[in-house]
């Protein structure tokens, strides 16, 4: 749930997404039928799952929620402005923490479903990350390095102009150059998820072997998570960086009308995100 939750909060702030108030009263439900795609929850777990998604989402919907909304609010006061890397970086490092609250709510309930995941399920998580890789593959590393460069522009350019309108020929030259120029690389990104993805099986396996206390598991789920959330300087904090740069230096360049437009979109966001934060009350 959190990671749908990052999304729709991304999407909140970069308007990448027209209907969030609809995607997130559906969350405990997307949310239980992506994780039964990577564990095949069977007879007993299903209804335990389903439970305790709908209680996290209650939660985050009466406490979370509000917090969300400064932050939309945090954005609408930016947007009329130019803004620094470092103030892009902080509203990142600020959506972070909504996500990192939600994993920590989460941890009993995903520590005790860790416990009883048996080997076959973790066969299943196992093809299931196989799969995920083969379409990264296909997206990614079996195209050329101009195919790749054209591929992020594109998703990059629709973010942008979802959010600030159609832009001008000389800010579609500067996201090109800005894509070419860019550290990030199709395989160092494999790697790195290939070495969470079996840092994830070792980790459960070791449950499933030796049975810890939950108080143990718990620690352990939390030192991985946190190891996700605060990469160690390298390729991934360096695209971190980088991004905040590339979107502060675009923002800059728009023009008054470019950035209302932005500023409507974040209130449109934050009016559906308040509507649902009062109906929890």
């Amino acid at each position: 749930m959190a990671r749908i939750i990052g999304v729709l909060l991304v999407a909140a702030v970069l308007g990448a997404c027209s209907a969030v108030k609809l995607a997130y009263n559906n969350l405990p439900e997307v949310s239980y039928w992506w994780l039964d795609a990577y564990l095949d929850f069977d007879g007993s777990q299903t209804p335990k799952v389903r439970d305790e998604l709908a209680q996290l989402w209650a939660w985050h919907r009466q406490n979370e929620l509000p917090r969300v909304v400064g932050l939309l609010q945090e954005a609408q006061a930016m947007a009329p402005g130019d803004v620094t890397a470092a103030e892009a970086c902080r509203m990142a490092d600020q959506i972070r923490e909504r996500l990192l609250a939600v994993t920590e709510r989460a941890e009993p309930a995903g520590t005790e479903l860790a416990l009883s995941l048996t080997e076959a399920q973790l066969l299943q998580l196992e093809r299931k990350y196989a799969k995920n890789n083969a379409e990264y593959r296909k997206n990614w590393l079996n195209r050329s390095a101009a195919e790749v460069h054209e591929k992020r522009y594109e998703k990059y350019l629709d973010r942008l102009e979802d959010f600030y309108g159609r832009l001008t020929p000389e800010q579609r030259d500067l996201v090109r150059r800005q894509v070419a120029q860019s550290a990030f690389d199709p395989r160092l990104i494999d790697a790195g998820r290939r070495r969470r993805q079996q840092e994830a099986l070792e980790l459960l396996r070791g449950f499933n072997a030796t049975k810890p206390p939950a108080a143990e598991a718990r620690a352990a789920i939390r030192a991985y998570v946190m190891r996700m959330a605060n990469p160690p300087p390298g390729p991934q904090q360096g695209l971190l960086q980088e991004g905040c740069r590339n979107l502060a230096a675009l923002h800059n360049t728009t023009s008054a009308s470019q950035r209302e437009r932005g500023v409507r979109r974040l209130q449109a966001y934050q009016d559906d995100l308040q509507q649902l934060a009062m109906a929890a009350r």
